[in-house]
């Protein structure tokens, strides 16, 4: 009896570890918005701890991002972007959901392959579908994610006041890089 609960305590650690091996993650990921005009100052922030899962088993892929951690070059410019445009206080993530499509990780090597990601992006209390091509690669135990795309504020229900309007680009340009490892979540 004792050597078929032993055996079913192997097979259940077994599963369980197999299991934890199937994410990866990282609390350090990057996200870069620049929304800068030819002749006005920068506009540009960089975020450096987003948060990210993927589960390497289907391609679904999460990724979270504080609204408060983008850093600006100058700190009036950071307030007014918590403040008056994201309004962090109330809605204080960006959130986006999503499958790389065709997923393979036994296909990756440390040349790129795009994905296509499906999924939705949500910010400022607004929900949007997101397809965009992700370019995925493996450096040693670490799978490493990039991305380059284009958000609109208005589709966020973001109000850039008139007085600053011509000052701030009407789309957004956002990059992402996330190095990804083995994962116990």
């Amino acid at each position: 009896m004792m050597k078929y609960i032993y055996i079913s305590l192997f097979i259940l650690c077994s599963t369980a570890t197999m299991k934890a091996q199937e994410k990866y993650s990282t609390k350090t990921g990057t996200i870069t918005f620049e929304a800068s005009v030819p002749s006005f100052e920068e506009v540009k922030a960089t975020h450096s701890n987003v948060g990210a899962i993927l589960k390497s088993s289907n391609g679904e892929f999460a990724a979270l991002a504080l609204v408060k951690g983008f850093r600006f070059k100058l700190a009036l410019m950071e307030e007014h972007f918590n403040e008056n445009y994201m309004e962090s206080t109330a809605y204080p993530k960006a959130v986006v959901k999503g499958k790389l499509s065709n997923f393979n990780i036994s296909e990756l090597s440390e040349n790129e392959t795009e994905f296509l990601l499906k999924g939705n992006i949500t910010m400022h209390g607004t929900t949007r579908a997101l397809e965009e091509i992700v370019r995925v690669s493996l450096t040693g135990d670490s799978i490493n994610l990039k991305t380059e795309f284009v958000l609109n504020p208005e589709d966020f229900n973001i109000k850039i006041p008139k007085i600053v309007a011509n000052k701030i680009a009407d789309e957004v340009n956002i990059t992402a890089n996330f190095s990804l490892s083995k994962s116990d979540l």
